[in-house]
């Protein structure tokens, strides 16, 4: 085989290689994908049936409960135009409260009800990132600095 048939055969093979190696992470990175919904996408059925996803909204107030096993807990989550029902066994996040942020992921089931594998309380909605939050207070000051002239 001649120099140049070996360089073509090895750029050939590396290729190969290279393509196999890219389609087994990009299944791996599909299978581990995850989208997010509202309740209100979830009831127009933009949602997958049968595979997990997140829903995210707030924990209605007057919804949550807990059932006798002490880790099975019922509550509803809204984006104040459409609700969802929500089933989560285990240990709740010390920020879940009613009327506070939650994503929940999960899946739908045949009755229509979310059953949750995770749930994840959000911070406060007044939550800022410290660097957001020094730049709007400098432009308050400039704002008063400028009304007292």
């Amino acid at each position: 085989m001649k120099p140049r048939h070996k360089r073509i055969a090895i750029i050939a093979a590396s290729l190969s290689i290279l393509a196999i190696a890219a389609a087994l992470v990009l299944k791996a990175f599909q299978s581990n994908l995850v989208f997010f919904f509202s309740p209100s996408q979830v009831m127009a059925n933009e949602a997958p049936r049968g595979k997990a996803f997140r829903i995210g909204g707030m924990v209605e107030a007057g919804s949550l409960k807990r059932e006798s096993d002490g880790l099975t807990v019922h509550f509803r989550v809204t984006d104040t135009a459409q609700t969802i029902n929500v089933v989560y066994t285990g240990i709740l996040p010390d920020l879940f409260k009613e009327g506070k942020g939650v994503v929940a992921q999960g899946s739908i089931g045949p009755d229509g009800v979310f059953r949750a594998t995770e749930v994840l309380a959000k911070h406060d909605e007044n939550y800022m990132p410290p660097d957001a939050a020094h730049a709007i207070e400098q432009a308050q000051k400039a704002q008063k600095t400028l009304i007292l002239k």
